[in-house]
């Protein structure tokens, strides 16, 4: 069972990890991980390891420079915190092969912190796996721009051409191949 001190701490190493990712202080988010480990379901895929996870945080602030949450809700479990919370920004870089439309959105997403014991039983943060819903996100992107103007047709068509392209990408095996939940 999970002590009120290990809440505790868990809670604030999350909570400094939600502030640091605003502050785009890399180096110290990654230091919440031993190893650095995204998983992102609505898109499923995975960014693993330092490299993979600083080509993500970069990739997302040149899409959202402005990115910042809201947290809503904070809940514990045996082996996770599980954060409720509102992600913000403005659309002002590609998103993958999406290009900017200048939207500001607001979305509602669900961050799972996964701790697993250690070998020195000190907690380890190993995963966030975070949940949203990605039609939500890409109807505020492109909702906001103004599709009466004959000029705006070029970057819609774009964001179309973009969104069928990137909806090709396979699944990360890792998210697809699951054991099924021994519930007995």
């Amino acid at each position: 069972m999970t002590t009120e001190a290990l809440r505790v701490a868990r809670q604030k190493l999350v909570l400094d990890h939600f502030h640091d990712e605003v502050r785009q202080d890399w180096d110290q988010v990654l230091s919440t991980f031993p190893h650095p480990h995204y998983e992102l379901i609505p898109t499923m895929t995975v960014h693993d390891g330092n490299s993979e996870v600083r080509a993500y945080y970069h990739d997302t602030r040149v899409a959202f420079p402005d990115q910042d949450h809201e947290i809503i809700a904070l809940r514990h479990s045996d082996d996770a915190v599980i954060v409720e919370f509102w992600l913000l920004g403005t659309h002002r870089g590609p998103l993958g092969q999406i290009p900017p439309t200048g939207s500001r959105f607001r979305v509602r997403m669900t961050a799972y912190f996964l701790f697993e014991a250690g070998d020195d039983a000190e907690e380890k943060l190993v995963c966030e796996r975070v949940y949203f819903d990605s039609l939500t996100l890409l109807k505020q992107l492109v909702g906001g721009v103004d599709k009466k103007n004959p000029r705006n047709w070029p970057l819609l068509l774009r964001c179309l051409r973009g969104l069928l392209r990137m909806s090709g990408e396979p699944p990360h095996p890792s998210l697809v191949n699951t054991p099924t939940a021994d519930l007995t």
